[in-house]
């Protein structure tokens, strides 16, 4: 029976005469056609599958690299926290949330403000974070967008910014809710300067995020397939007590009803901003 076995001492799980191969992590399954892909292949695809091209969400530090030329910016406003106005409690305590997603996606807040190139064209982005607190918009956030928006004002620079949130942040009450009115006024003096905004939507793109910036751009770009509204289906369904048709509050019937200027596959998104771009400014 030793002709048929090997051992290989030193190697993990190779005690017994086994070879013990990790693959946990190593594969994904595709939310919508439910093929089985090789992380390292959905990375180098921009979380895209590359055989239905559904598009998984994507990270603001990812979202940063791929629209900046080399990926590479300058991070402004890092050091934003939350003070918790409120001193609000829930299933636990504001500050404690705060500190778990900050630990969790080493962040200060939702979001990431940047400056840097896109195709050789300075511009400032700013991105959301979905994985801190569901991407919802709090005194941070709308600082920094309105912050963003005054160094466009200086510079003359383009803004984009990329939206995947749940809406505004219920644990700061009013205050978030105010920077709505916030941001909103601070892009009608970017408007009246004629700098140009492009807002680019992603899956999910709701609440009170949809009803202020996201909506407001000089171009309202979104995604394939991205979830985008104010409530949800469900609420929307209770309330009028009627069915809504299919693919209601998805990309394509928002670019159908005249809600979007354009729907853009992840893989084309920095050429179609540049050229937008290049329209607006040259």
């Amino acid at each position: 029976m030793a002709w048929f076995t090997r051992q290989k001492p030193g190697v993990e799980g190779a005690g017994d005469g086994e070879k013990k191969v990790r693959t946990e992590g190593l594969w994904l399954k595709c939310e919508s056609c439910a093929q089985i892909i090789w992380k390292k292949a959905l990375d180098e695809n921009l979380q895209v599958c590359p055989r239905c091209e559904h598009h998984f969400k994507l990270d603001a530090r990812a979202r940063l690299a791929a629209l900046f030329d080399d990926g590479e910016y300058e991070e402004h406003d890092s050091g934003l926290t939350s003070t918790d106005p409120l001193d609000f409690v829930d299933s636990k305590r504001y500050k404690e949330r705060l500190d778990a997603m900050q630990q969790a996606t080493s962040l200060a807040d939702a979001l990431i403000s940047a400056s840097g190139r896109l195709e050789s064209r300075a511009v400032n982005i700013c991105a959301m974070e979905l994985k801190f607190i569901g991407g919802s918009m709090g005194a941070v956030v709308g600082e920094k967008i309105t912050r963003a928006i005054e160094r466009s004002l200086a510079d003359r620079t383009p803004l984009i910014i990329v939206s995947a949130s749940g809406g505004a942040r219920m644990q700061e009450g009013a205050i978030s809710l105010m920077q709505l009115a916030k941001i909103s006024a601070a892009l009608m003096r970017l408007d009246e300067a004629r700098v140009p905004y492009i807002s680019v939507l992603t899956d999910p793109t709701t609440g009170g995020v949809t009803a202020s910036f996201a909506m407001l751009g000089d171009l309202n770009i979104a995604e394939p397939g991205a979830l985008i509204g104010f409530a949800g289906p469900r609420v929307i369904e209770q309330t009028i007590r009627q069915k809504l048709p299919e693919g209601f509050q998805r990309s394509e019937f928002l670019l159908e009803h005249g809600f979007l200027d354009a729907v853009v596959k992840r893989s084309e998104l920095k050429r179609y901003i540049a050229d937008a771009l290049s329209f607006f400014c040259d």
